[in-house]
């Protein structure tokens, strides 16, 4: 809990220096121009290949893929803002003499809706919804024989209300809610048995025979924290940050999932575009597992940081 409370004082500050006459105080009423819908759709290809013939340094013959898709539609009036958006991304990448291996792979749905009690105000009461999951299995390569993780096998499903800050809220916006309910997925038996991303394992008796098999949802009700900023940092050059604290009431409250993505975005010209990205996740039910002396046999060791780091450069178009 301090760690929640230390980081939502922290923001407060932030947004307090950055606007320090509009936080608590109203500001002066913007111009109203009528209800409006925005939307917007961007789609990309990122390609990388590597070829060697007679490289006496050595090397690998590579190529990846990317292909990504989002979506927003947005409306705005006077009094209520409800922003939506989609994203879909898969990766691959094949290297030689190795087999095909997934790098990406998101499906992720946002839908929020807010209302200010009137045109001055920059503050919204606001309920948010976010699902994710993915499209294919996940593998610890070299072995495809046993998936780690599926479709829905984990997906993830958060659903709350409370206080969103954002003069300008497309762009950055501060959300605070008191109650947030958070649904774990994992839709495939043999992960919920093996109680893989924090549901209840199965139960088995001496002989190994499952007694009681493991939960397939795992719900949760607790504290959620979202930060998100965009800004154009230099010419063509854009970042986005984006970052998601949460901790359960029931389950060891104090300890925080933490969701932060962090994103550059460099426009050559109309169509070809670069993209460096990092995205951090910890989440305290996720356990790791270390082997021990008797083969096929693991200890758990506790949950651990997550890290992705991505540049992709190719084509992309907005339409």
């Amino acid at each position: 809990m301090k760690h929640v409370l230390l980081i939502a004082v922290c923001f407060f500050f932030q947004l307090a220096q950055s606007q320090p006459d509009t936080l608590f105080l109203r500001s002066k009423a913007p111009k109203y121009d009528g209800p409006q819908w925005l939307q917007k759709n961007k789609a990309s290809i990122n390609l990388n290949e590597v070829a060697f013939v007679n490289w006496n340094s050595g090397g690998s013959n590579s190529i990846s893929g990317l292909v990504g898709m989002e979506s927003s539609a947005n409306y705005t009036d006077k009094y209520f803002s409800w922003r939506n958006n989609a994203r879909l991304r898969y990766g691959v990448n094949k290297q030689q003499a190795r087999e095909l291996r997934k790098t990406d792979d998101l499906f992720e749905l946002n839908s929020d809706i807010g209302f200010k009690p009137d045109s001055i105000t920059n503050w919204f009461y606001s309920a948010k919804l976010n699902f994710r999951t993915q499209f294919a299995n996940g593998y610890k390569y070299p072995n495809k024989e046993t998936p780690i993780s599926r479709l829905m096998a984990p997906g993830y499903l958060f659903f709350g209300g409370g206080m969103e800050y954002g003069k300008n809220i497309d762009e950055m916006s501060f959300y605070f809610s008191p109650l947030t309910l958070k649904a774990t997925f994992v839709l495939d038996d043999d992960l919920a048995n093996a109680g893989k991303f924090g549901v209840t394992p199965a139960v088995y008796d001496a002989q190994g025979n499952i007694i009681v098999p493991g939960e397939r949802i795992r719900k949760e009700v607790g504290i959620l924290i979202n930060n998100s900023y965009e800004m154009e940092v230099a010419t063509n050059v854009k970042v986005k940050q984006q970052v998601s604290l949460y901790s359960d009431y029931v389950n060891n409250f104090g300890n925080v999932d933490i969701d932060w993505r962090l994103d550059f975005d460099f426009k050559v010209n109309n169509f070809i575009k670069a993209t460096l990205g990092s995205h951090l996740r910890y989440d305290d039910d996720i356990k790791t597992t270390k082997a021990t002396d008797v083969e096929d046999v693991y200890d758990e060791a506790g949950a651990k940081i997550q890290w992705k780091q991505f540049l992709g450069i190719g084509f992309a178009v907005d339409f």
